[in-house]
């Protein structure tokens, strides 16, 4: 019964987290939002679970691969942790109709944001009640993941992203 009291942000990434240069994989090339760090650090000393969910169709369309993106999972955990913080999870979604690899070819893949299967994963793995969990974006089709799976979305359009968190978690 205590998991469902527990809080989550769901973090976009690209974006939100890091800026978004285009089909980011590339460690050398990782450069974080202004205040993400720190609000990662907000989220795990409140007690409030920091996820990443992710549309990651680069994998799919061939312009990296997957262990190209876990590397850069790797860097911003790493990164986070020198500052005291860590994401509890990521989901991404390496699927798109248009993939240049045929096993992740799909016309309306379920966990391909604006569809909420990644924010539904995390819900259910994190026995999450979905009053308690937030989802930040910078694209309509991530508040239109919150919305279909019954959770509150912000929209972050740019700016310090601690500043844009501190007044979503009371």
């Amino acid at each position: 019964m205590a998991a469902h009291r527990r809080r989550a942000v769901i973090f976009d990434r690209d974006g939100v987290l890091n800026v978004d240069h285009g089909y980011v994989y590339e460690v050398d090339k990782l450069e974080w939002i202004a205040g993400a760090k720190r609000a990662v650090r907000r989220c795990n000393d409140a007690g409030v679970l920091a996820i990443v969910a992710t549309n990651q169709s680069g994998i799919g369309r061939g312009y990296y691969d997957e262990a190209s993106m876990h590397a850069l999972h790797e860097q911003m955990q790493a990164d986070l942790a020198a500052e005291g913080a860590h994401l509890d999870a990521i989901y991404y979604c390496p699927f798109h109709p248009e993939a240049e690899d045929e096993s992740l070819r799909h016309p309306d893949h379920p966990d391909r944001k604006p569809n909420p299967g990644m924010v539904l994963r995390a819900l259910e793995e994190w026995s999450l009640d979905p009053a308690n969990v937030v989802l930040i974006g910078d694209k309509d089709s991530d508040l239109e993941a919150a919305e279909r799976a019954g959770i509150r979305g912000f929209l972050f359009t740019g700016g310090n992203l601690d500043a844009f968190l501190a007044g979503k978690l009371k």
